[in-house]
This record gives C-alpha cells, sequence and structure tokens, in this order.
C-alpha cells in the first residue's frame, strides 16, 4: 500500500453536522475505508475528553486529540496529560468573578460550573446543553477540591473582557465568536496534539491530513501540510487551505478524501 497516513478530524461543524447533530453516512463509511487501507484517523478537538463520548459511540477512531491538545489518548492509552496548577486554578477562578466574566472550567472529569443560574442566557443555554450530555461536574466552580484541563468563558456588557485577557498572559485566547472564548494553556494546541501523535506513531508530516472549519483549527491548519477546509467556514483559515470540499451535509468529508486519493 501507499504510505500510511493520519487523519486529524474537528468535530462540530466537521465531521459531526451542527444542522443534524449526526456523522454523515457518508463519512462514516469513508473513514473506515480509510482505516482497513492502514490508515490513522483521530478526532483533534477542543472538546475535552468526557464531551467525546457521544462521538466516541458514532464512529470508531484511532485515538482522541483532547482540549486542543491537553489530553491524548492513542489507542485506549494515555499518551499526554496536563492539567492547570491548581494555584493557578485557583487564581482563574478569582479573575472570572474579579472581571465579571462567567466560565466553563473543563477537565476530564467533566465541566464545572458556578452553582447559581447565570445573567447571560449563552452560559445556562451551554450548561444545559452538557448537562444533556452527562458532562456537568457535581463539584461547581466555587469548590476547590479539583483541577482543570482548559476553560471556555462567557461575556457580556458587564464583563471586561480586556482587562481579564491581560491577566491570561500564561493562555492563548481563542475569540470564538459572539461573546465567547476558548482558553488554552500555552504550548498546547491542535498542532502540538498532532506532532506528538505523528511521532509515537512513526508518520512523516507530509502524510498528515487535517480537517476542520472554525477559528480554534487555525493552529492546525497552520503546521499541516494537507489543510482541508469544509465548504462552510471562517474566514481566517482560508489562506492555510490546501483543499477546500463540500459542507458536512454535502458529504464534504468523503469528496475531500476521495478527491485527494486517500480512499476510491
Amino acid at each position: 500500500m501507499k504510505e500510511r497516513k493520519a487523519l486529524f478530524f474537528d468535530v462540530d461543524g466537521t465531521l459531526l453536522s451542527e444542522i443534524t447533530g449526526q456523522i454523515p453516512e457518508s463519512a462514516l463509511k469513508a473513514v473506515q475505508k480509510a482505516r482497513e487501507k492502514g490508515h490513522l484517523a483521530f478526532i483533534n478537538s477542543g472538546r475535552v475528553s468526557c464531551l467525546l463520548d457521544p462521538v466516541r459511540k458514532l464512529i470508531a477512531m484511532d485515538g482522541y486529540l483532547c482540549g486542543c491538545g491537553t489530553y491524548i489518548l492513542l489507542g485506549d492509552k494515555e499518551l499526554y496529560a496536563r492539567k492547570i496548577p491548581h494555584e493557578r486554578g485557583l487564581e482563574i477562578k478569582k479573575l472570572l468573578e474579579k472581571y465579571k466574566i462567567e466560565g466553563i472550567l473543563e477537565g476530564k472529569g467533566g465541566c464545572h460550573f458556578r452553582r447559581e443560574t447565570s445573567r447571560i442566557p449563552r452560559l445556562e443555554q451551554i450548561r444545559s446543553s452538557i448537562q444533556k450530555a452527562g458532562c456537568v461536574s457535581p463539584y461547581p466552580i466555587e469548590e476547590d477540591n479539583y483541577d482543570f484541563d482548559k476553560f471556555c468563558c462567557v461575556s457580556d456588557a458587564l464583563s471586561d473582557v480586556r482587562g481579564f485577557i491581560r491577566e491570561l498572559t500564561d493562555f492563548e485566547v481563542i475569540d470564538r465568536g459572539n461573546d465567547f472564548w476558548e482558553c488554552v494553556p500555552k504550548g498546547h494546541s491542535k498542532a502540538t496534539a498532532i506532532k506528538m501523535v505523528l511521532d509515537a506513531c512513526g508518520i512523516e508530516p507530509e502524510n498528515a491530513y487535517v480537517f476542520g472549519d472554525s477559528t480554534n483549527d487555525l493552529a492546525m491548519f497552520a503546521f499541516a501540510e494537507n489543510a482541508v477546509l469544509m465548504g462552510k467556514h471562517d474566514r481566517e483559515l482560508e489562506e492555510y487551505a490546501t483543499f477546500v470540499t463540500k459542507t458536512v451535509e454535502e458529504d464534504g468529508i468523503a469528496y475531500a478524501m476521495k478527491a485527494l486519493g486517500i480512499i476510491e
């Protein structure tokens, strides 16, 4: 066979339709065919591990790169795990309160929210969605008996976002739009996760293919030599794309994999 390839898929808006909440049958079959040919397929997501459980039930993969590179599973073995130091985690909680930011603290064991209902409707919508997935931690933000890997936050007119970001010199702060921010410890990204997996599997970078659609895919698009951009996407990724495919609903994953010769 040709040289083994490693395929890295974002989830929402790439592998998973944000309209139907499902992975198209065409994508399921395309990934299966690629794996049968000896290629490796991975989820590479901003979601932490527990939030990928619903995806694991839908599609078989060779590994999971979680939380923007903060936790990596290769097969069923832990390749890498990094938590925010406990004292820094406590400081972040104080900063959220100081700057009137609503946070979602994310870790392998679940997502932590404040006890009380938020003044920001978007936060409560996120809480409800994560509750349905069974991933809300029983330990609220106000408690200090846990650590977390990364966090997201939501702001409104009462929030001092600039002041908050100035205090996060040890984080990459990704603006996801609509007053929603993803905060990842510096030195970690979807790109660093890919490099670790390629090194562990002995695959050269030119045989890595990434598939994505949004700004938190920017690091892996800048890193990869083969970057597949979904038909519906954030414009920031366009300069890094080597192939633009169709949307999820138009069978964009299968279309790209066939066009690029990964599968027939």
